[in-house]
């Protein structure tokens, strides 16, 4: 069990460490100009273009940070600042989120076993760890009860899901990042420069994804302890 507490902090450490790492990335590489002159949006909008994909729309959104691909409505949502500006950390981005744009496009396998899981997950993350915590509470409080532990594997089987989720989405991220930058090089979009700052900020980007994964492996083991492991 002590053990299982050491890996959580190192992991937790190791999250924290990253999210700053791939802050100061970011921040780094935002003051590199393109020589190109293009925005991320353009950088988007061309990238869709080159692969043959007209249905897709690129629009701002609000916040920091915030780039996603939404399968849904078939858009590219480009945070505001990489929306407008023109340098490689937003080239990396904007070409970054048209990799999940390509993915959907060619039926990529790891996207849609994604995809399939994002309702249960949606659902599951919300209720997940009050379940287990409300399920030995219950146990504790009625003496061993089977109903309060039943309760508690309920909620270990939608952490499962979480976890499941998690790693399912390393292959996704990475994978969009290597049709980025594929495409960035193939089509001389970025000099060297420009090109090794755009591959540096999508690798720190990478690992907070394994991180994630590694945490919610983490916690599931620990929760999983509580629970099987107090039963005779």
């Amino acid at each position: 069990m002590f053990e299982l507490y050491v890996l959580i902090g190192i992991i937790s450490l190791g999250s924290w460490l990253v999210s700053n790492r791939l802050k100061n990335k970011f921040k780094k590489y935002s003051k590199i100009t393109l020589k190109n002159g293009l925005s991320g949006a353009e950088i988007a909008e061309k990238m869709l273009s080159d692969h043959g994909i007209y249905n897709v729309k690129v629009i701002s959104t609000p916040g920091r940070l915030t780039d996603h691909y939404n399968p849904k409505d078939k858009t590219v949502n480009l945070s505001e600042a990489v929306y407008n500006q023109r340098t490689a950390a937003a080239a990396a981005v904007a070409a970054h989120e048209v990799g999940h744009a390509v993915q959907h496009a060619t039926a990529y396998d790891w996207l849609t076993m994604r995809s399939k899981l994002v309702p249960i997950v949606s659902v599951s993350s919300n209720f997940s760890q009050w379940l287990v915590i409300g399920g030995l509470i219950l146990g504790a409080a009625s003496g061993a009860s089977s109903f309060g532990f039943y309760i508690a594997i309920t909620g270990l089987l939608m952490m499962g899901f979480a976890t499941l989720f998690s790693f399912i989405t390393l292959p996704v991220e990475y994978d969009a990042s290597n049709r980025a930058l594929a495409w960035l090089q193939n089509k001389n979009m970025l000099t060297r420069a420009e090109y090794a700052g755009s591959k540096d900020a999508l690798k720190w980007a990478a690992r907070t994804y394994l991180v994630a994964a590694l945490g919610s492996l983490a916690m599931l083991l620990y929760w999983g302890l509580q629970v099987l492991g107090g039963r005779d």
